[in-house]
């Protein structure tokens, strides 16, 4: 008995392996083969130039007090016209909600639908005691090392300067587009998002549906992901929603020499309800864009590795608790984060606080909506006691998902292959907030990357201290985007 039960063990261990190792081996790249481009001659010196000065502009913006840096807006803007102005001839320019601006290149071909190309002018703040820290004065946009170095040299102004040297030299060329393309560039993108919703709303009511947006968002990782040598540009076919939840909970106020109950003052009731959010998170999935994007790279992977996102069907549980335990933007593509973020209470040392009040946020995954975030925060409180208000006012529910099959997507796709040779591409889920958000109501097909190299060393200064680009990088991403718009402009290479 013992010896047939061993027979059968051992004969399910090696069928088991076979269908592994079959299922391993004949998972084939998702890859394009595409022939990389002859590079583009681009002036790296007057590119690189161009965006310092753009990052001398000190363009951050005061949701509380919108008109203080309009004149370092209004400088950004006219070294846009000094330093494009073939583009401002030739492109229909106008000013949105103040400071935001809008370009028209109208295309020879009214009946194919327009593109849309996103970027911000303004730029996060320098957090106050960091100024020291910073190798270079933050907004020097000093050029060393093969570096353009400050506040916006990556968010967002390298992205900006791009766009609009591509634009330059493609004009000065005699480049005609069949489609029109829009050019969009924000000044509230960092605190609030008005402008690309009054951007929105502007051209449908112009009865402009586009064919696709590419607004700012993953990138091009190199040495991030476990198990690839390679670089992978990872292009955000989804955003997740956004929303924050205030908890009040309110006792009776009174000396500290004489404390209530544990657990009832209002510090302790809302300390209890912040622990069980944190502790009882959002259940993690491995599936929709996740499961895409593993799936993607899987076969350009080594060792075990290749092995375990080959067969998912199997080591599925394995790969999620490895994705969860290594944290930050690899985890919270799995689930609908929660994050405390405010809190609120007592105002002397003596004195029990009457009330004491938090924030919570939630970044939602694509099939949680805001009423389910509601559902699971009164749920996992379970306390009559505490209030719970959601703030809706930039409350918004996950993207809808673009098709990593859409012709705009393949687009996207074979310039990079094209452009960055030798560079993986696979689709992946946005984890923070962008603008093209805002677009969804007129195009089905909204894209969120950069074409920017990033290291891990690299991840620490987006918003934070000694942001830089490299000259080397802002010169690809010129190629980048005039390659985009050459063929992207072309109407027959995206049916309709």
């Amino acid at each position: 008995m013992l010896r047939r039960l061993f027979v059968w063990l051992l004969s399910a261990v090696v069928v088991l392996a076979l269908v592994v190792g079959f299922k391993t081996l004949t998972t084939h790249s998702r890859q394009f083969e595409v022939a990389p481009l002859p590079a583009l001659v681009v002036n790296q010196e007057a590119v690189a130039d161009h965006l310092a000065a753009a990052v001398r502009a000190k363009t951050v913006f005061s949701f509380l007090e919108p008109d203080q840096g309009a004149a370092q807006f209004q400088q950004l803007q006219r070294n846009l016209v000094s330093h494009f102005p073939k583009l401002h001839q030739a492109l229909t320019h106008e000013v949105i909600n103040g400071q935001a601006l809008l370009y028209t290149w109208a295309g020879s071909n009214t009946a194919a639908k327009p593109i849309l190309l996103l970027a911000h002018q303004d730029v996060v703040p320098i957090a106050p005691g960091t100024e020291e820290l910073w190798q270079l004065p933050p907004f020097s946009g000093a050029r060393k090392d093969g570096y353009i170095w400050g506040r916006g040299a990556w968010d967002n102004k390298s992205n900006l300067i791009a766009q609009f040297e591509a634009v330059e030299m493609l004009l000065a060329s005699d480049f005609k587009p069949e489609r029109t393309i829009y050019l969009a560039l924000t000044h509230d993108e960092e605190v609030a998002r008005h402008d690309a919703q009054i951007i929105a709303d502007l051209l449908a009511k112009r009865g402009v549906k586009l064919d696709f947006v590419l607004d700012e968002g993953l990138l091009i990782t190199d040495g991030i992901m476990p198990g690839l040598s390679t670089p992978v540009a990872l292009i955000g076919v989804a955003e997740k929603g956004y929303m924050s939840v205030q908890l009040k909970a309110t006792a009776t106020p009174g000396h500290s020499s004489m404390p209530p109950a544990p657990g009832s003052s209002a510090i302790a009731q809302l300390s209890a309800a912040l622990n069980q959010l944190e502790t009882h998170q959002f259940p993690a999935h491995l599936g929709g864009v996740a499961r895409e994007m593993l799936e993607t790279v899987a076969p350009e992977m080594h060792g075990f590795g290749r092995v375990a996102l080959s067969n998912l069907w199997l080591f599925g549980p394995l790969v999620r608790r490895q994705l969860e335990s290594a944290g930050g933007s690899t985890g919270a593509m799995l689930h609908t984060t929660t994050a405390l973020t405010i809190i609120h209470a007592g105002n002397k040392e003596n004195v029990l606080p009457g009330l004491a009040e938090a924030t919570v946020n939630f970044r939602l995954l694509p099939g949680d909506t805001t009423d389910s975030v509601i559902r699971h925060v009164t749920r996992t409180i379970a306390n009559d006691k505490i209030d719970i208000k959601p703030l809706l006012v930039e409350a918004s529910d996950p993207s809808p998902v673009a098709s990593s099959s859409a012709p705009s997507y393949q687009l996207i796709n074979r310039t990079v292959r094209e452009v960055f040779p030798g560079v993986l591409v696979a689709p992946s889920l946005m984890v923070a907030a962008t603008d093209s958000r805002r677009f969804v109501e007129i195009s089905d097909h909204i894209y969120k990357f950069s074409p920017v190299r990033a290291t891990k060393d690299d991840l620490s200064r987006f918003h934070g201290t000694n942001e830089r680009i490299s000259e080397s990088n802002l010169v690809e991403m010129v190629r980048f985007y005039h390659r985009l718009i050459t063929q992207g402009s072309i109407a027959q290479k995206l049916p309709e």
